[in-house]
């Protein structure tokens, strides 16, 4: 079989509703989470118009979005630079296992490491989700022995 072809771009405003089906196939997919459409629009639209919140890349096939990833920049002091957040990363399930993400993760690889601000990359998976271990572990992730830990609230 052929692996298809995959271009990485930078997420353009004309992506928002590529964007707000992936998150929301993502959610479904990952926590059995069914996400208020309008409150995800909403923050899609408001990281898009923001570069300071974060940035979305996509992964196209024949000039179709079929996967993105999000990074979110995050100061540490430790490391005198920012680090890079790794979320939102999802693949359309005909073209899992077909290069997709690791496009998207080179990408964003080689854009850090040639940021001379930028000390790292790290993101957090489900305890569970095997599959993307696996996956990020065969792209050099390795875990940070930190556990996440979360409250959140509606608005």
């Amino acid at each position: 079989m052929e692996l298809p072809s995959v271009f990485v771009r930078s997420a353009r405003a004309s992506d928002h509703p590529w964007i707000v089906e992936f998150n929301a196939q993502l959610a479904s997919e990952t926590e059995d989470t069914s996400l208020e459409r309008e409150r995800l629009s909403r923050g899609v639209a408001a990281l898009l118009s923001d570069p300071a919140k974060g940035r979305y890349f996509i992964a196209e096939v024949d000039r179709t979005p079929v996967g993105q990833l999000l990074i979110t920049p995050e100061w540490s002091d430790w490391r005198n630079g920012m680090l890079w957040w790794l979320g939102s990363v999802y693949v359309v399930p005909e073209q899992r296992r077909r290069g997709v993400f690791r496009g998207l993760f080179e990408h964003v690889l080689g854009a850090a490491q040639a940021d001379p601000g930028v000390a790292g990359l790290r993101l957090y998976v489900e305890h569970h989700n095997d599959v993307a271990r696996d996956v990020y572990s065969r792209c050099g992730l390795a875990p940070a022995g930190y556990d996440v830990l979360e409250r959140l609230w509606d608005r």
